[in-house]
C-alpha cells in the first residue's frame, strides 16, 4: 500500500472528499424527487392513462429526466472523486473501481434514452393515439429494465470501494463494511426480482443506506484529512 503524506499541494483527499461527498448529496435529492414525486404523479392504472398524463405534464417529465441527467453526471464526478481520495490505499485498484461507477453510469445515460424517447413521441404524435400509449408503456418498461441491470453493477462497485476503503487507515473500517453490505444488497435485490420475482426482498432496504452514511462522513470528517495525492 502506499502510505499518503502531508503536503503543502493545494488539492489534498480532504478536498477530493468533500467533492464527493457533495455529489453524492446532490443525488440524494434528484433521484428520490424524480422516482417518489414526479413518476407517481405521471404513471397512471394504464398504458392510456400514463400517455395522457405525460402528454399534459410535459414540464414535469422534463423536470425529471433533468434530474436524472445531473444524477449521472454527480455519478462521473463522484466516480473523479472518490479515485482521488482512495488512490493512496491502492492505485490502480481504485482506478478500476471508478472505472466500474462509470460503466453503470453508462448503462444508467442508455437507460435515460428511453425517457428522451418519449418526450419526442409525446410532441409529435397524437396524445389520443393507442400506439402512442404502447409506445410509452415499452420504454418506461425498458427504462426500468436497463437502470436495474446496471444497478446490479453498481452494486458490485460498492462492495469493491467497501474493500477498498476497508483497507484504507485513515477511514474508519466500519464504512468500508457498511458499503460492502449495501453492494450486496443491490446485488440480492436486483437479481431477485429477476430470479425470484414472487420473493420478498424488502428487508434488504436497509442495506441500502451504506452510501448515505459514508457520505455523511465524507462532508464531516473526511474533509479535515490533510493528505497528499500521490501523482
Amino acid at each position: 500500500m502506499d502510505a499518503p503524506t502531508t503536503s503543502d499541494q493545494t488539492f489534498t483527499i480532504g478536498k477530493a472528499a468533500l467533492i464527493a461527498g457533495l455529489g453524492l448529496l446532490l443525488m440524494t435529492l434528484t433521484v428520490p424527487f424524480s422516482e417518489f414525486y414526479i413518476f407517481p404523479k405521471l404513471i397512471g392504472d394504464n398504458a392510456t392513462a400514463t400517455a395522457e398524463n405525460i402528454s399534459n405534464e410535459k414540464l414535469l417529465f422534463t423536470t425529471s429526466i433533468f434530474l436524472h441527467t445531473i444524477t449521472l453526471l454527480c455519478d462521473i464526478v463522484v466516480a473523479w472523486a472518490l479515485y482521488l481520495f482512495l488512490k493512496p490505499v491502492m492505485r490502480r485498484f481504485s482506478l478500476l473501481v471508478a472505472w466500474f461507477r462509470l460503466i453503470y453510469t453508462a448503462m444508467y445515460l442508455i437507460a435515460l434514452a428511453n425517457l428522451i424517447k418519449i418526450l419526442t413521441l409525446v410532441q409529435t404524435t397524437d396524445p389520443t393515439s393507442t400506439q402512442l400509449a404502447e409506445s410509452i408503456e415499452f420504454h418506461i418498461d425498458a427504462f426500468r429494465l436497463e437502470w436495474s441491470f446496471g444497478l446490479v453493477i453498481f452494486g458490485i462497485y460498492l462492495v469493491l470501494l467497501g474493500y477498498l476503503v476497508f483497507k484504507a487507515q485513515y477511514v474508519p473500517k466500519v464504512f468500508g463494511i457498511l458499503l460492502l453490505i449495501a453492494g450486496l444488497g443491490y446485488v440480492v435485490h436486483t437479481l431477485g426480482a429477476f430470479i425470484s420475482p414472487t420473493t420478498d426482498l424488502g428487508f434488504l432496504f436497509f442495506t441500502f443506506f451504506g452510501e448515505l452514511v459514508f457520505m455523511i462522513w465524507l462532508l464531516v470528517k473526511g474533509r479535515k484529512l490533510q493528505l497528499a495525492i500521490p501523482k
